[in-house]
């Protein structure tokens, strides 16, 4: 997501004439969505993403039954 968002400035000021951008050449400007496009293929190759969504998951399930142990009065047990 930060490389899209960085060839989007860089394409902004690139096309309106701001600032150093404006010298640089349209492949130095247009590199960050090509290195978007390698990071999502690793990422999808390695598992990468796929394992962060089940982490993402699995830190949902275990804060909702928290809460629904909580609710019934059921608190975590302390370790001795």
């Amino acid at each position: 997501m930060l490389f899209l968002l960085l060839g989007m400035v860089g394409l902004v000021l690139k096309y309106l004439g701001i600032g150093p951008v404006a010298t640089l050449s349209w492949w130095y400007v247009l590199a960050p969505f090509g290195l978007a496009v390698l990071w999502w293929a690793w990422a999808d190759k390695t598992g990468y993403t796929k394992r962060k969504e089940v982490e993402k998951m699995d830190a949902r399930k275990k804060q909702r039954i928290e809460k629904q142990r909580e609710a019934m009065g059921m608190l975590p047990k302390k370790r001795k």
